[in-house]
């Protein structure tokens, strides 16, 4: 799902802002990301300003996908919970549906148990609501990314 070719409708995309920002606050986290499998940062909800969130996206999809290589050589379908301690930040990482990656850091403010609880939680409503995608580009008539592109607006690309 969440690949290149995904979109996500401004509905959609308000509903995992808010669970983001939702878990962010129950968990007593710093930041919460999520991140699609190739990488590209979807949301982000907490203290963003001094992280740089494109690597980060970029670096927690490759950590997970050198995790699954581990994962395959010891005939596990995956590890889906990955978790972190550093000095200062902590990090837990949850694969969401075989679809995205839920990242939650956080500090001593906060405890793992406390993050995995909330993380079980929020991965639920986020299946509901990847799962709504999913049906509402299967349905006749749904507008492909590329439907809504004209000529007029590539040339005006090109031009400015």
């Amino acid at each position: 799902m969440a690949g290149a070719d995904t979109v996500i409708f401004e509905e959609e995309f308000a509903k995992i802002n808010a669970v983001c920002d939702r878990l962010r606050g129950e968990a007593n986290a710093l930041v919460v990301f999520i991140v699609d499998k190739n990488g590209q940062l979807i949301s982000a909800s907490g203290e963003t300003e001094h992280l740089d969130t494109t690597s980060l996206a970029s670096l927690t999809a490759g950590n997970v996908a050198a995790t699954g290589g581990i994962a395959k050589l010891l005939k596990e379908k995956e590890f889906a919970t990955q978790f972190h301690e550093g000095e200062k930040a902590n990090i837990h990482i949850q694969i969401v549906g075989q679809r995205v990656i839920l990242v939650v850091i956080f500090d001593t403010r906060s405890s793992l148990g406390l993050v995995r609880l909330r993380v079980r939680k929020a991965s639920e409503e986020l299946n509901k609501v990847f799962d709504s995608l999913v049906e509402k580009a299967k349905k006749p008539g749904a507008m492909s990314v590329l439907e809504e592109i004209t000529d007029e607006d590539i040339e005006n690309l090109f031009n400015e």
